[in-house]
């Protein structure tokens, strides 16, 4: 097998007829397959098994229920499946024109790339598929931001947020990846030093379907760009970053009503307690709760010790006021920052730690280890 098409699928029933037919063509004279990683909850499964039936090349449906790490997910689930070690993947709308399968191919066949990306933005590219000069204008946003902070890696790639590549997946570090949602290039290329060629290519227009595109998606975007550039503790530093803005605003506020500091600080404590842990379990320990305890008892471990916390917390914070006649707007920032530390401690070895099975090392060695492990990952460079 010369070459495995990786397409990772999420409701596009519509599509998958014309995708096989157009694929078929373009890999002419290739030895080929194409894999479905399918996370649908339409009848999309049973429209590619269908058109598998008829195919005249390979192909092979994987269908997931769990959806983990969302697109990029699929695609390092589809690389685990290939056949070649020789990886393409593609986009099931059509927007990635199939017809320049080949030419991504011929460019790696010369032996100089690890990976061979397809771009927008390199001589040639356009992007006229994307919906609106809004979504543009933000395409154009998030590519000059993510090659802004990874100066190095990113330095030959005028396209990393581009779902359409070819790589030699025996280049890459499968374990390493963190696929979080639409953007597993960028995954990809931030993780290891690779030898990067582009070809460019026009983003089509959607095919059939809607656009998965949504704020949901963004959101993920930025979730992935922070845990790649300064690893999992600094992004759970953000969260609490903001947590941390918004108690002392709530501070500041209930105490410009007349409403007692010590009292403001409780309300304000258990609002951010709350907040904190929903943005914690979508953004920063998301990998891990699936070998954790139960979310109920996740938040119930949170919720008790942030409360624990807070309940020293805050007499230190009036001991501050009250005795060295600093303001509690700046006795509140002080405090939270100590806490962050110990937070997210806690939070790593005691609210996400794996459920117990078989033998386990000592709790020093667990400690150590656990906390080493935490404040690196994901990681970078």
């Amino acid at each position: 097998m010369q070459l495995s098409i990786i397409v990772p699928t999420f409701n596009e029933a519509p599509n998958v007829a014309e995708l096989i037919r157009r694929v078929t063509a373009a890999v002419e004279g290739i030895d080929a397959e194409v894999i479905f990683v399918d996370d649908s909850t339409d009848h999309t499964p049973d429209v590619i098994r269908e058109v598998a039936a008829s195919a005249d090349l390979p192909v092979r449906l994987v269908h997931r229920s769990s959806r983990a790490g969302g697109l990029g997910g699929a695609v390092v689930e589809g690389f685990a499946l290939a056949e070649s070690d020789t990886c393409l993947v593609i986009d099931g709308d059509l927007q990635h024109p199939p017809e320049q399968i080949p030419v991504l191919f011929e460019r790696f066949e010369r032996g100089d790339a690890d990976v061979v990306i397809a771009s927008r933005y390199a001589g040639g590219g356009t992007a006229t598929g994307l919906a609106d000069r809004t979504r543009v204008l933000v395409s154009k946003a998030a590519t000059a931001l993510t090659r802004a902070m990874f100066p190095i890696r990113l330095r030959d790639v005028s396209d990393p947020m581009t779902g359409f590549f070819l790589v030699d997946r025996r280049a890459i570090e499968a374990s390493t990846l963190r696929p979080r949602g639409f953007k597993i290039l960028l995954e990809i290329l931030a993780r290891k030093n690779l030898r990067v060629a582009e070809v460019p290519f026009a983003f089509a227009d959607r095919h059939a379907g809607e656009s998965k595109a949504s704020v949901r998606q963004g959101l993920h975007f930025m979730t992935q760009l922070t845990a790649l550039r300064f690893g999992k503790m600094s992004l759970f530093a953000v969260i609490g970053g903001l947590g941390a803005i918004v108690n002392i605003a709530i501070v500041w506020g209930l105490t410009e009503l007349g409403v007692g500091y010590v009292i403001a600080a409780v309300i304000a404590a258990e609002v951010t307690i709350i907040g904190n842990f929903l943005l914690l379990e979508h953004f920063v320990f998301h990998d891990m709760r699936e070998a954790a305890s139960r979310g109920w008892l996740r938040f119930a471990k949170s919720f008790t010790f942030n409360n624990a916390e807070a309940l020293v917390r805050i007499p230190i914070m009036a001991l501050l006021v009250e005795s060295w006649h600093i303001s509690v707007v700046f006795a509140t920032a002080l405090t939270l920052a100590v806490a962050f530390v110990v937070r997210f401690v806690f939070h790593s070895l005691v609210v996400y730690a794996p459920r117990r099975t078989g033998v386990e090392p000592s709790r020093a060695r667990r400690f150590v280890d656990e906390l080493d492990a935490q404040a690196m990952a994901p990681g970078e460079l």
